[in-house]
C-alpha cells in the first residue's frame, strides 16, 4: 500500500481492520460509502495530512481523532448524522480545511478555537443557532460558510477575524447586518441573501475592501437599494445585489 487509500464508493458498512494498521498513510478517502461509526484506532494514522469521511451515517466521531497531529490540509466530515463534534477537533491546531456541513450539529465546539491554522471553515446547513466566542482565535481564517443554519447574531469576537475575505450568511435569521462585521480590512464578499435584514447600517460603506455585497430576498426598506450606503459603495466599485 503507498501513502494513499482510496475507498471512495466502495459500498462499506464497516471500515475494515486492516486500514488502521498501515499507520503511514497521508491521505485516507473514506466518502460516500455507509459508515455508522469509526473505532479509537483511528488515532494510530499519525501521518495523515487529509481525511474524507464525507457523505456517511456516522453518528459520532471518535475522541481520538484529536491525536491525528499531521492533518494539515483537509479534514471532510460533512454529510452525516453526527449531533455534536468531538471536543478533540481542538487539537488539530495545523488543519487548513474543515468542513463540518449538512449534520444536526445545532452548535460548534467551545474548543474550535484551538484551529488556529483554519483557512477555510464550512458549516452549512447545520442547524446552527450561532457561533462559539472562540471563533475569534481562528487569525488565519479567509473564508466561512454559514449557509442554511438559523443564525440571529454573531459573536462580538468575529471582529478579530482580521484576515476574513468570504463570509456566506444566506438563509439564515439575521435582522441586522451583524455589527461585529464592522471594519474588518480584508472582507471582500459578504453574501446576506435569504435572512431579515431590513436596513443598512453607515459603517458598511466603510469596509474598505467590501467587492460584493448580495441583499438578495431581504424585506429591505423602501430606498435602501438606491440609498446613501449602496450608492457609496457603488461609487468606488462594489456590487452590490439587492
Amino acid at each position: 500500500m503507498n501513502d494513499t487509500l482510496n475507498l471512495w464508493k466502495a459500498g462499506l458498512a464497516e471500515a475494515p481492520d486492516e486500514i488502521w494498521r498501515h499507520t503511514g498513510l497521508r491521505v485516507l478517502i473514506l466518502a460516500d460509502n455507509a459508515l455508522t461509526r469509526l473505532p479509537p484506532a483511528l488515532g494510530r494514522l499519525r501521518r495523515l495530512h487529509t481525511l474524507d469521511l464525507g457523505h456517511n451515517r456516522l453518528a459520532e466521531i471518535p475522541e481520538e481523532i484529536g491525536e491525528l497531529s499531521g492533518l494539515t490540509r483537509c479534514l471532510y466530515l460533512h454529510d452525516n448524522r453526527l449531533p455534536r463534534l468531538p471536543r478533540s477537533l481542538g487539537r488539530l491546531g495545523r488543519l487548513g480545511y474543515l468542513n463540518v456541513g449538512e449534520n444536526p450539529l445545532g452548535s460548534l465546539p467551545e474548543e474550535l478555537g484551538g484551529m488556529a491554522g483554519l483557512v477555510e471553515l464550512r458549516a452549512q446547513h447545520a442547524e446552527l443557532t450561532g457561533l462559539p466566542g472562540s471563533i475569534g482565535q481562528l487569525g488565519a481564517l479567509r473564508e466561512l460558510w454559514l449557509r442554511g443554519n438559523r443564525i440571529t447574531a454573531l459573536p462580538a469576537e468575529v471582529s478579530a477575524l482580521r484576515g476574513l475575505r468570504q463570509l456566506e450568511l444566506r438563509e439564515n435569521a439575521l435582522s441586522e447586518v451583524p455589527e461585529p462585521l464592522r471594519g474588518l480590512p480584508r472582507l471582500r464578499h459578504l453574501d446576506l441573501r435569504g435572512n431579515r435584514i431590513r436596513t443598512l447600517p453607515d459603517w458598511v460603506a466603510e469596509l474598505p475592501a467590501l467587492e460584493k455585497l448580495d441583499l438578495r430576498w431581504n424585506p429591505l426598506d423602501e430606498g435602501v437599494d438606491d440609498g446613501p450606503v449602496v450608492r457609496a459603495l457603488g461609487e468606488r466599485g462594489c456590487v452590490v445585489l439587492g
